[in-house]
């Protein structure tokens, strides 16, 4: 998303040449943090591509999306451009029930498909944001008790060396 266009559409038609590539998908958070950045034109030239697009948005909490932010992702999704969303469980940022059962809400009500929650990766620097994962499937339980099933998303934790996601809740 940080491409130009013109570099971006290169990229996007050398991809489309393949044979087997049939979608592209872009995990990003400039939907959120550079809402400008998600221009008609842009949404036009990522139409347009032969491998089908989708985007992934990553969004941590209800606060992250203001007026520009459900309008940077309507343009993708009035433009028939699939648009989910990831987030990342953090301690003292989204790990209580109100804070997720709203984001997820609030995206399902613009449109976008809750998709993955995160166990937080062990990484250097972020053990202080870490929720235990039995946490986690609490919260999970009370969101499938009050939300449509459409606005759950997945609760994952990326495991190194494994080739997909592990399904937590």
């Amino acid at each position: 998303m940080m491409l130009g266009d013109e570099t971006l559409c290169w990229v996007l038609d050398r991809l489309g040449a393949i044979p087997h590539v049939q979608r592209v998908r872009f995990h990003t958070r400039v939907p959120v943090a550079i809402p400008q950045r998600v221009t008609d034109d842009l949404v036009a030239l990522m139409r347009r591509c032969r491998p089908t697009v989708l985007v992934v948005v990553h969004v941590n909490h209800p606060a992250e999306i203001d007026h520009a932010v459900a309008t940077s992702l309507g343009r993708w999704i009035d433009r028939g451009i699939p648009v989910l969303s990831q987030s990342v469980l953090l301690r003292g940022i989204n790990d209580c029930f109100e804070v997720l059962a709203e984001l997820y809400e609030r995206l399902a009500n613009l449109r976008v498909v809750p998709y993955y929650l995160h166990q937080l990766d062990r990484v250097a620097g972020a053990a202080h944001f870490e929720v235990p994962e039995a946490r986690g499937i609490e919260l999970m339980g009370r969101l499938r008790a009050c939300l449509p099933g459409y606005a759950v998303p997945r609760y994952v934790r990326e495991i190194p060396g494994e080739p997909n996601k592990h399904l937590l809740a």
